[in-house]
Parts: C-alpha cells; structure tokens; sequence
C-alpha cells in the first residue's frame, strides 16, 4: 500500500502567539496550523479557554524542542475574585460558596501572598486533565465525580501584589511547571479569610519568551493575506528556546558522527548537562547531552539545515 503523503509545507520556527480569550489552546494552535498549511505543529503547554497570553506554538523541526518549554518556568497576571468559589476555580464554574471579604490593608495582603513563595503542595483540581484510573478529572467533574488526589509539589519563586481593590486581587506569579493558578488562587483566597476564584488570567512568561514579541492572531490572519514571505517573517528561531542551555561548536567530521547519531568529543565542552550544538558555521545541528565520558551525544536533531 502506497504511504500516504501528509499534506502541508514544512515551516520550521516559533510563533508567539498572543492566545485571545474564549479559545481553547488546541483551537488556536489549529487556526495558527491552517494558516501556515504547515505540515506539522504543536503547542507548549494549554491555556484554560478564559486565559490569554503567551502559547509558543512549535512549527515542523521545531516541535522536537517542545518539550524544553513545556518543563520551563512560566510567569502569570492573574486577578482573583474573593467572596465566592466555583466548581472550576474560575468564571465558566457554578458559584458553589460565599464568604465576606474581611476587610484587610496591602500590608496583610502582602504577608499572605509572601507565604505562598517556596516549594509549595497543590492538590489538582477535579477541572484539571491529571487521570485518574485512566480517565481525565476534568471528564470525572463533568459527570459529578469527584476522586481523591494526591498532592503535588510545585515552586513559586515569585508572587507580587499589583492591586488590592476588594473584592478584587491582582498579582504577577512565577512558578514552576505544573503549577495550577486556580487551585493557587483558591489558596491564597482562603488564607486572606475568604474563597475565591480566577477571573483574569495572562501568560506573560514561558522559559526564555515574555509578552514583548507576542503575535496576535489577526496579525497572523493578515500575514497570511501577504503570503508566506510574510507569515515566515513572524517565526523566531527554533533555538530562541534554548538560550539557557550552553552551545557547543563542532568540526565538520564531528558534525558528521553526529548527524549519524554517534556521540562526539568536543574540546573545552560542559561537564554535564544539555547543550546546543552547531556546526563550526552556526548552523543549528539540535540538543545534545553530555554523556559520564564527557562526549556530547545527540538527543533532538534537527532536520533543516537552517534552525529557523
């Protein structure tokens, strides 16, 4: 049997998309893929359909590198509204309990956001895509389940107070992967004496990438209408997403052994640890790890010659 042929053009890069409210993050990465008529593509982690902000969305070569964003830190703006607590932790949930708003001063505020800093246990809310037994919780919710969770650990390094207009909380977190903003927001509610839930939230912040390049999606529609010259204009460099790791140049021949899939030396290489290999030229090869040898091995290939 003949193999069938995917359809679409290989378009390798990264596009910053500014997700609207309203859309669900598998929506905006196929609205981003249509327009491209790219081949292949996948996004860096979901944003809830009321989130907007920051989706790295990952074309062609570039989804090899995913996975670096999706265990990267990641930077929010969240508003919560205290006095109530909904089934899904933020506004598309039935309200399910009142509390007053105590009456509190930015000083208190601020105590209490500053305890939530550190290592931190979070138990996954039911709205949430964790399984349980083989099924999504949020499927569970849906129908009325609730299970019991395990607890898991997460790290807030930051968390600072923007506004205090009651019954509204505003502030800027950055966390570890994994971190559920609800379930934080709820936390935070209770711990100020109240409930509450998430009623805003951004993305302004995922691994190397902040809110200052991101592309909106009729800026995307309206590349689209120049042509492809123009939509390819908005890709940044695969390798943008891993500035954080070290580089490595290699030799021609080493590029070579590498290209087959075999580990290398490379003189005056880190210790350990991931590293971004070039060829002597600057041409993106991929990811590579430093082996108990100290030889670099190819992990994440690239298949352009370009990284972008």
């Amino acid at each position: 049997m003949a193999r069938r042929r995917a359809k679409g053009r290989n378009v390798d890069g990264i596009l910053l998309l500014d997700k609207p409210a309203g859309m669900t993050s598998n929506e905006a990465l196929q609205a981003v893929k249509r327009l491209y008529f790219a081949r292949k593509a996948g996004h860096t982690g979901s944003l809830d359909p009321l989130a907007t902000g920051l989706l790295p969305i990952c074309l062609g070569e570039a989804t090899k590198v995913s996975g670096f964003l999706l265990d990267a830190d990641k930077r929010y703006r969240v508003r919560c509204r205290l006095g109530e607590r909904t089934t899904t932790g933020d506004t598309e949930g039935e309200v399910v309990a009142h509390a007053p708003v105590p009456e509190l001063d930015e000083a208190r505020v601020r105590e209490v956001l500053a305890g939530f800093t550190g290592e931190i246990e979070q138990i996954p809310p039911m709205y949430s895509a964790v399984k349980h037994e083989g099924k999504r919780l949020y499927r569970l919710a849906r129908e009325g389940v609730e299970v019991e969770r395990e607890p898991r650990r997460v790290v807030i390094h930051t968390i600072e107070l923007l506004d205090w207009a009651p019954p509204f909380l505003d502030f800027d977190v950055h966390c570890s992967k994994g971190t559920y903003i609800r379930t934080l927001a709820e936390d935070i509610a209770r711990a100020l004496g109240s409930e509450g839930h998430v009623c805003a939230l951004r993305r302004t912040g995922a691994g190397p990438y902040d809110d200052s390049r991101l592309v909106t999606l009729e800026a995307v529609q309206a590349a689209a209408a120049q042509g492809r010259e123009a939509l390819d204009a908005l890709l940044l460099p695969i390798e943008s997403a891993l500035v954080q790791w070290p580089d490595v140049h290699l030799t021609d021949d080493a590029a070579f052994y590498v290209r087959q899939g075999q580990p290398v030396l490379v003189p005056h290489a880190p210790t350990s640890g991931w590293v971004r290999m070039y060829r002597r030229d600057d041409d993106f090869l991929g990811m590579g790890q430093i082996l108990d040898d100290g030889r670099v091995a190819p992990r994440r290939l690239m298949g352009t010659r370009r990284g972008r």
